[in-house]
């Protein structure tokens, strides 16, 4: 049986003043993971990521989008990858603009009926490409 795993991701950088609550069924991938967690951010999803496993950007301990030969791949089932409460990782989004999530598991429990991704709190906002101008593409 698969296990319900909530967890609250804040941007690094940003203090504790931006936040989201998600809960996830365990059979979901880390992909589907990145996908709610750029949907709770309002982030447009068009970039390579990775799931840094030691929370650490650029780190050995990775899950990624885009694997190369045998590197471990994001399209792995949660339950699968051994998490534990309170364990934190990231999230490492879009390589050039090097957008990092902290990911802390906050309850693990087993599943009762399966329900799609979700977000249960939200807390504060953020830009995805601040310094764009839409005024000055549309000039282009």
């Amino acid at each position: 049986m698969s296990k319900t795993y909530s967890m609250k991701v804040y941007p690094a950088g940003r203090g504790r003043d931006v936040y989201r609550n998600i809960e996830i069924c365990g059979d979901e991938s880390l992909d589907r993971l990145c996908g709610i967690i750029l949907e709770a951010f309002d982030f447009i999803d068009e970039h390579l990521y990775e799931f840094c496993m030691d929370n650490h950007m650029y780190s050995e301990d990775t899950y990624q989008s885009n694997p190369e030969g045998g590197e471990p791949s994001t399209d792995i089932a949660i339950d699968k990858i051994g998490l534990y409460k309170g364990q934190k990782f990231s999230l490492h989004y879009d390589f050039g603009d090097d957008w990092m999530f902290t990911i802390t598991v906050s309850r693990i429990s087993e599943a009762g009926e399966r329900f799609a991704p979700r977000i249960v709190k939200s807390k504060g906002y953020i830009q995805q490409y601040p310094d764009f101008d839409e005024e000055d593409w549309d000039k282009e």
